[in-house]
């Protein structure tokens, strides 16, 4: 999203557009689009308001009010899995939450991320593909 316009700026257009300039003359002498003087002047003549607004942020995560609680939960339940972390923010705390929007939240907070149940390692076969050398292709296992 670009800047709004300098407070400068605008108190020209309006100048301009009151001392009889139409919009669409003064839109290329001062370099702004038809529908900025429009609504500029529709806001004037709503609120009487001629300066910028401050912009919006987005939406507020979901999860920021239960911040300390996942810290908390994730020191006690290390292991735990997102699915884990998902069920317990919906029963204990009423919230219910995406495994991308509460492994968003956990990325932001610096806790660490776990995202599938603990498995034990295979003891007669490979669990990765075994790196090819230079110029081999891999053959898998």
């Amino acid at each position: 999203m670009g800047n709004p316009y300098s407070q400068d700026l605008r108190a020209r257009v309006m100048a301009a557009v009151d001392g009889g300039m139409g919009a669409y003359s003064a839109a290329p002498v001062f370099q702004v689009s038809v529908s900025f003087i429009y609504k500029a002047l529709g806001r004037r003549r709503a609120t009487g308001e001629t300066t910028a607004r401050t912009g919006r942020a987005g939406r507020k995560p979901k999860l920021a009010p239960h911040d300390e609680a996942l810290r908390a939960y994730v020191a006690d339940h290390a292991d735990a899995t997102l699915e884990e972390i998902q069920g317990w923010l919906a029963s204990e705390r009423q919230v219910t939450v995406s495994i991308g929007a509460l492994w968003n939240r956990l990325q932001f907070l610096g806790l660490p991320l776990k995202k599938r149940h603990n498995v034990l390692l295979s003891k007669i076969g490979r669990m990765s593909l075994r790196r090819a050398s230079l110029g081999v292709p891999a053959r898998p296992n």
